[in-house]
C-alpha cells in the first residue's frame, strides 16, 4: 500500500501532514491526516489514533481540535482518518446523521451500503498496516480517542480489541448505540433489524458480554444538548460500575457538544495517554 501526500505543514516542531490512498476495503480513495513530531532519527514513536463524528473528515479535528503542541510536547504521533467512504458511486443519504459522513465505524452488511461502508475493517485493519509501513510508529504503543461517534468508535474499537490499545479517552462518546436514535437509525440502516448482531458496536452491551479495559478517560459536558437523548453517559457509568471496571468520567459544567469543548481538553488527555504510552 502506498500514500500519496496532499499536504504537509510545519507546526509545533513537528509535521502536519494531509495523505490519500486506494482502499481496498472502503473500494475508493481514502484520505487521512497524520501530525509527526521532530524526533532522532530511527526512533519510533507512540501513536495516537482520532476518530472523529457525525457529519466530519479528516479536517475538523486538524483544524479545530488543538492537539498539536501536545501532541509535540510528548512525543506522540496523531492518526485522524476520515468517517466514511467518499466518491459519486458510494451511496449517501439526504440526513446528516446517515451515509456519507456517518460510518459509524461499522462493517455494514445490508445493500446498498455493504460494498463501500466498511470503516470497522478500514481502522482495525487496513489503515494501521499503511500507517505502520509508512510512518515511524511504534505499534506496540497505540492509544485510541474520539469525539462523539468518534468516541463511540474509539470505546469500541478497543473493547473488541483487548491488548491493542495501551490508553482508551473518549469526549461525549455515543455509549449505547442500542438505546439511542442516532444508533438504532444508523446500526438497522447499516446491520439490518437483528439487534443481537448490534452489541458488537455497543460500548455498553460490550462491557456487559465481558469485554474490559484496564481503564477509561471520558469528558462529557453538562450542557450539551445531545446528552438526554443521543449520548446518555449515565448507561457507560453504571456499565463500568457493574463490570468493576475502572473509569474517570468526568461531567464538566457548562461545556456543549462542540470542538470549543473537546478543545478545552484535548491537553488532558494526550498527556494521559502518554503516561501510558510511554510505560
Amino acid at each position: 500500500m502506498t500514500a500519496e501526500t496532499v499536504s504537509k505543514s510545519r507546526c509545533f516542531g513537528g509535521t502536519q501532514g494531509v495523505y490519500t490512498h486506494e482502499s481496498s476495503v472502503t473500494g475508493t480513495p481514502m484520505t487521512f491526516q497524520v501530525y509527526v513530531p521532530d524526533h532522532a532519527p530511527g526512533a519510533k514513536l507512540p501513536v495516537l489514533w482520532w476518530l472523529s463524528g457525525l457529519t466530519c473528515t479528516h479536517a475538523n479535528a486538524m483544524e479545530k481540535c488543538e492537539y498539536k503542541r501536545a501532541c509535540a510536547e510528548h512525543g506522540i504521533i496523531l492518526v485522524g482518518p476520515d468517517t466514511s467512504p467518499r466518491g459519486e458511486d458510494v451511496p449517501d443519504d439526504e440526513a446528516y446523521d446517515f451515509g456519507k459522513g456517518a460510518g459509524f465505524y461499522v462493517d455494514a452488511t445490508q445493500d446498498p451500503w455493504a460494498q463501500h461502508f466498511r470503516m470497522r475493517s478500514y481502522i482495525e485493519q487496513e489503515l494501521p498496516a499503511l500507517i505502520a509501513e509508512a510512518f515511524p510508529v511504534d505499534m506496540d504503543r497505540q492509544g485510541i480517542s474520539g469525539h462523539s461517534m468518534g468516541g463511540h468508535g474509539a470505546l469500541t474499537i478497543s473493547l473488541r480489541n483487548p491488548g491493542r490499545f495501551r490508553s482508551t479517552s473518549a469526549f461525549a462518546p455515543i455509549v449505547s448505540p442500542l438505546n439511542c436514535p442516532w444508533g438504532e437509525k444508523a446500526l438497522t440502516g447499516y446491520i439490518g433489524d437483528d439487534r443481537s448482531a448490534w452489541r458488537e458496536y455497543d460500548a455498553c452491551a460490550l462491557i456487559e458480554d465481558g469485554a474490559r479495559l484496564p481503564d477509561l478517560l471520558v469528558d462529557q459536558g453538562r450542557a450539551d444538548n445531545f446528552l438526554d437523548e443521543q449520548l446518555k453517559t449515565h448507561l457507560l457509568e453504571a456499565a463500568c460500575a457493574a463490570a468493576n471496571m475502572p473509569a474517570t468520567i468526568r461531567m464538566q459544567e457548562g461545556y456543549d457538544h462542540s470542538y470549543f469543548f473537546v478543545s478545552s481538553f484535548i491537553d488532558d488527555h494526550i498527556a494521559w495517554h502518554a503516561e501510558r504510552l510511554k510505560k
